[in-house]
C-alpha cells in the first residue's frame, strides 16, 4: 500500500507543478534559479526523452497502459517485504501515469526544470520523468543488492562454493 502512496505523491507534485507552470508562465518563458546551472523554463513535449518520436501519441499510450499494468504486477507479485523494489517501482508508477495524464489531458506533456550540467544544455524535463530516473536508478541498486547476495549465499564470504554439507 505505501508503495501507491508514493506513486500518488510523486503524480500529485508532478501535476501540481505543471500546473504551476501553466498557470503562471508563458511558452519559452524562462526563470533562473542558479545562473548558468539551473532554470525554470515553460516547454512542452510531443515525444519521448529528447523529442524523440514527436508526435507518436498513441505509441505512448500504448507503451504506458502496458508499463502501468505491468508495475502494478510486480508490486503486487513481488514487493512484499522488498522496500527497495517497492519504493522503486512506486517512483516509476508515479512518473508514467504522470506523464500519462498530460498525454491524454493536454496532448502533450509539460516540461519545466532546465538544467546544464558542466556546461550541456540537457533536455527540459519534469517531476513525472525525474521519479522515472530515480526509479530505474533504485531498481538497479536493488538488483545488483540481490546479486551480491545471491552470490554470498552460493559462495560465502571467503570466495569458496558451499555444497550444503
Amino acid at each position: 500500500m505505501i508503495f501507491y502512496i508514493i506513486a500518488l505523491f510523486i503524480i500529485a507534485l508532478d501535476q501540481f507543478t505543471k500546473w504551476l507552470v501553466v498557470k503562471n508562465m508563458e511558452f519559452g518563458e524562462s526563470i533562473p534559479i542558479i545562473k548558468n546551472l539551473f532554470y525554470i523554463t515553460s516547454h512542452r513535449n510531443q515525444g519521448a526523452a529528447w523529442g524523440i518520436l514527436q508526435g507518436q501519441m498513441w505509441l505512448f499510450y500504448l507503451i504506458t497502459v502496458v508499463v502501468v499494468i505491468g508495475i502494478v504486477y510486480y508490486i503486487q507479485k513481488y514487493a512484499k517485504g522488498k522496500v527497495l523494489l517497492g519504493v522503486s517501482l512506486g517512483f516509476m508508477l508515479g512518473g508514467a501515469i504522470g506523464n500519462f495524464i498530460d498525454r491524454i489531458f493536454r496532448k502533450q506533456v509539460v516540461d519545466f526544470i532546465h538544467t546544464y550540467i558542466f556546461g550541456y544544455d540537457f533536455p527540459i524535463f519534469n517531476i513525472a520523468d525525474s521519479a522515472l530516473t530515480i526509479g530505474v536508478i533504485l531498481l538497479i541498486i536493488y538488483m545488483l543488492l540481490e546479486e551480491f547476495r545471491s552470490k554470498e549465499k552460493t559462495y560465502g564470504n571467503n570466495g569458496t562454493h558451499h555444497s550444503g554439507e
